[in-house]
């Protein structure tokens, strides 16, 4: 007797499981960094006029399009107002401009992202916040993600459908 082939059927797929993938929010374009003791004597100092005629003649073209990270590498005492003015000649050009390193950018740009979503199609759903990605997500946007979904889904997991570690189970009233 011939044994019949049983079907096979993607349980996940027809799940109410709702897959959350930051990686579908990543926000594409070029991350760059400008470290700014070039424009401070010897690395260390901020000279007024010095720095003003510095920015006024760089090239701030090329980071047309760009997200922008402004940092010092050195211990300089670098008043506000510079980053300010650094800014200003960047804003006609850098999608977005903000002081840290390249990690403080991309977790800048998610939290801008995941405030900004709707999440009311997770409502009181089972929800995977998805965890392999082949863009760099910062860690910071699953913790966003976790206090984003808490208050809507009815239990969160991380990781994939086949093996995921349980996070939140919403309290029964």
């Amino acid at each position: 007797m011939k044994e019949q082939e049983e079907e096979i059927v993607n349980r996940v797929a027809n799940s109410v499981l709702e897959v959350f993938d930051l990686e579908d929010y990543y926000p594409e374009g070029e991350r760059v960094s400008i470290d700014i003791t070039q424009w401070l004597w010897q690395g260390l100092v901020l000279k007024e006029k010095e720095f003003r005629d510095a920015l006024k003649n760089y090239d701030w073209q090329q980071y047309q399009n760009k997200y922008v990270a402004l940092y010092c590498s050195e211990d300089a005492i670098v008043p506000a107002w510079a980053y300010m003015l650094i800014t200003s000649y960047l804003q006609p050009f850098a999608k977005k401009v903000m002081q840290g390193e390249l990690h403080d950018l991309d977790v800048l740009l998610y939290n801008d992202i995941l405030n900004g979503l709707d999440y009311t199609a997770y409502e009181a759903k089972p929800v995977i916040i998805k965890g392999c990605s082949r863009k760099p997500v910062p860690e910071e946007a699953y913790m966003l993600a976790m206090q984003k979904l808490m208050p809507v889904a009815k239990s969160i997991m991380f990781g994939e459908a086949c093996s995921s570690v349980p996070l939140y189970k919403k309290p029964k009233l």
